[in-house]
C-alpha cells in the first residue's frame, strides 16, 4: 500500500522530531561521558545513592555502541583518552 501525501508528511515530521531528540540525547551522553572521565573517585561522596547512580550511569555508557558514544563526544567536542 502506497503512502499518501498526508501519511508521508506525518512520517517526515516524526523522523525530524526523532532526529532532534537524538541530538539532545547525544549532548547529554557526551557531557556525562566527559564528566565520568574527569571524576575524582576519591573525592566523590561514598553514600549508597551516589554509588548506585554512578553504577547506573556507567552501565548505560558502557552499553552504548562505540559509534553512538563517538557521535556524542564529537557533539560536545571532547575526547576521552
Amino acid at each position: 500500500h502506497k503512502l499518501n501525501n498526508q501519511e508521508t508528511a506525518l512520517l517526515r515530521g516524526e523522523i525530524e522530531m526523532l532526529m532532534q531528540e537524538r541530538q539532545g540525547l547525544l549532548q547529554v551522553v557526551g557531557a556525562a561521558a566527559v564528566l565520568v572521565a574527569n571524576l575524582d573517585v576519591e573525592a566523590m561522596p561514598h553514600d549508597q545513592e551516589t554509588i548506585d547512580a554512578a553504577e547506573v550511569l556507567g552501565a548505560g555508557l558502557n552499553a552504548l555502541s562505540e559509534e553512538t558514544l563517538n557521535d556524542a563526544l564529537q557533539l560536545v567536542q571532547a575526547e576521552i583518552e
